[in-house]
């Protein structure tokens, strides 16, 4: 019998209100795969979605304002 296929992470939600370095190993901890973007609010994007890729986005403090998700 096969093992399910387990449920990969996709939001971050209590992440918002950190600072960037706690943030990242956060989700570099469950998602190992994915490649962390810290950018700060308001900052141009490359278009497209990515599903190897989490966009961190820090205000002018360098905390976390919004949930960071993959795309």
């Amino acid at each position: 019998m096969a093992l399910p296929s387990p449920v990969l992470k996709t939001s971050w939600p209590e992440v918002v209100g950190m600072t960037a370095t706690p943030a990242v190993f956060h989700i570099k901890t469950d998602r190992p795969d994915v490649a962390v973007e810290v950018l700060p609010q308001g900052a141009p994007l490359t278009p497209g979605y990515n599903d190897k890729r989490v966009r961190v986005f820090l205000d002018d403090r360098g905390i976390i304002t919004q949930t960071p998700v993959i795309g």
